[in-house]
């Protein structure tokens, strides 16, 4: 059976340190995540030995050589195709992938679609800076219209992709986001995309100290973040807002943001979230809001239920050894068209 992880001894946040210095900037969001994926990985009941951290290139990228798992830090935006064969090549392996906004998303983007509509059992964690970091500053695929950076002096003029309305796209099973300054938050997301079956992709609002610094602030700041902010939870009401006193409705077929106590407007008249429900119109709403009209969704947004792709491939693989007529090569080489000399 595949995904048949055997019950082990739990290991602890110390098993998966690494001797080596992290050598990401001091101030970088990564080392948050880092720290929080070495707390969740223990709670999922899987030996250290059968987990594997796949990188492509970047600042991200680096994360194989910092946690104490197998590793393989592969080319630029190719980490998805050697974590898919990895996973496929051996199903009971835990397998995570770690890539920025630039790797997967312009040189990797293929591969990023692709790996998500196979729906492939395994867990990807999108660093999302909105900038080049380890290049040194140029604008990235998700880099804001307008902005200004190395090599967009007089400002972008491309439309920057949406993580998840591009994994809502490529038919994806799940899809959460969260921010790199919330360790709580981080730990239930990250725990929910790995006890999901399919392909888990987490946007991470991640902070670049040195060339996109305070890039999320309107999102993240201390001051801000309760209004600008909704987190999502299947199956409660969605609300938000520093006096929890604000949220989401549904007006004519129109999502709207409304104020519970104003207009005769209850509680139970918000949308309940449904991370579950195969219809992906709310879903979409949901990773399309921007501010300043809605807060930005946070959470797990989507988490359906759908064929994985290795478990479909080893049903194939064990249906043609049966049906098969080849059983060895002797079989294959003396199949078809056979040439037999008279001589």
């Amino acid at each position: 059976m595949v995904q048949n992880f055997e019950p082990v001894v739990l290991s602890t946040k110390e098993d998966y340190k690494t001797d080596g210095a992290v050598k990401w900037c001091a101030g970088c969001g990564g080392h948050s995540v880092l720290s929080t994926v070495k707390n969740v990985l223990p709670e999922t009941g899987i030996d250290k030995d059968k987990v594997v951290f796949v990188s492509g290139i970047g600042c991200s990228s680096r994360f194989p050589y910092y946690i104490n798992t197998y590793g393989f830090h592969s080319m630029h935006g190719r980490a998805n195709p050697i974590a898919s064969g990895i996973k496929i090549s051996n199903p009971n392996l835990s397998v995570w992938i770690v890539t920025g906004d630039g790797d997967s998303m312009a040189i990797g983007g293929n591969h990023f679609i692709h790996t998500i509509r196979r729906n492939i059992n395994v867990n990807l964690l999108l660093f999302n800076n909105k900038i080049y970091g380890l290049t040194k500053g140029q604008y990235s695929p998700t880099t804001p219209k307008g902005s200004v950076t190395k090599t967009s002096p007089e400002g972008t003029i491309e439309n920057a992709f949406k993580p998840g309305e591009l994994t809502m796209g490529a038919q994806g099973t799940f899809f959460a986001r969260t921010v790199d300054s919330d360790p709580k938050m981080m730990k239930k997301v990250y725990a929910a995309a790995a006890e999901h079956k399919g392909t888990s992709v987490v946007e991470i609002l991640l902070n670049c100290v040195i060339f996109a610094n305070q890039v999320h602030k309107d999102i993240t700041g201390r001051d801000v973040r309760d209004d600008h902010q909704i987190f999502l939870e299947h199956g409660k009401p969605m609300i938000f807002g520093k006096e929890r006193n604000k949220g989401l409705m549904m007006k004519c077929d129109t999502m709207e943001v409304v104020t519970i106590g104003e207009n005769g407007v209850t509680e139970d008249d918000l949308i309940v979230h449904n991370a579950q429900d195969p219809d992906d119109t709310n879903h979409y709403r949901l990773v399309r809001m921007e501010l300043p009209e809605f807060p930005v969704a946070m959470g797990v947004i989507r988490a359906i239920d759908s064929t994985v792709y290795e478990s479909e491939m080893f049903d194939l693989v064990q249906h043609a050894k049966k049906e098969t007529k080849i059983k060895t090569m002797d079989d294959l080489l003396k199949s078809g068209n056979v040439f037999e000399s008279k001589g």
